[in-house]
């Protein structure tokens, strides 16, 4: 994969966040976008451009989702909801932190951990972006990002979690004629190497007060053990396990 996609830098973008990428990464640092895809730094920030489409994670798309009273209807803050003073969550598939917002929304301190350094690096650019926004920041600034194998990150854990969010279905879960600009630019990417059964198992040994399980409402249970309750939506549930 890592042939497929170069590194681009703009005026205005960012040099030094570039080459840190590309020695992290491996990928090349070229004069002009790439043939696949391209990680593109400029004075805006971080995106991923390719096949005649352009992503960059941002924040400013959920504010209708947290705002005006809406919060407390969505399904996740439901299933996590909570007023244990200093509560922490961790989200051990973040993708583009959408559902981790959401949980620090709600008041969670979040840690996020996500193994693809792409999706990782659009994903802090927004979180940098948000903490500058005026209402946005109150929420990002719970919201701690680190790159790395969630298996491993969540046996290396410490500071124990009242929530273990799992959304083992990113990225392709949408049907294709739902597939938006993000996810058919993701979708190229390489998945996740953690199996399922793993990654579920890893957040049982990190032994938190309840793991949340995002899954397609007529999929089979995670590694086939039953939740404790599930909470169903349109197209969609979240099946709670209290440990």
């Amino acid at each position: 994969m890592s042939d497929k996609i170069v590194i681009c830098l703009e005026k205005g973008g960012q040099r030094d966040m570039a080459e840190a990428f590309a020695r992290r990464t491996g990928y090349r640092i070229a004069e002009k976008q790439g043939d696949y895809l391209t990680v593109l730094f400029s004075a805006k920030g971080v995106s991923l451009t390719g096949f005649g489409l352009t992503y960059q994670g941002d924040f400013e798309n959920m504010l209708h989702r947290v705002t005006n009273g809406r919060l407390q209807h969505e399904m996740l803050v439901r299933a996590a909801k909570s007023e244990k003073p200093g509560r922490r969550a961790i989200d051990a598939t973040a993708g583009m932190g959408e559902d981790a917002f959401l949980l620090a929304a709600q008041g969670y301190e979040v840690t996020l951990y996500e193994q693809n350094p792409v999706i990782a690096a659009l994903l802090k650019d927004a979180l940098r972006r948000a903490k500058k926004h005026m209402v946005l920041k109150d929420i990002a600034v719970r919201m701690k990002l680190i790159e790395g194998n969630s298996v491993e990150c969540l046996a290396k854990q410490l500071d124990p979690a009242d929530v273990i969010y799992l959304d083992p279905m990113f990225p392709a879960r949408q049907k294709s004629g739902l597939i938006n600009k993000k996810l058919q630019l993701i979708q190229k990417l390489e998945p996740p190497c953690s199996e399922e059964t793993d990654l579920f198992d890893a957040a049982i040994r990190a032994n938190p007060e309840k793991i949340i399980v995002k899954r397609p409402l007529k999929s089979k249970f995670l590694a086939g053990r039953k939740p404790s309750y599930t909470l169903n939506g349109k197209a969609i549930r979240y099946d709670c396990y209290t440990l």
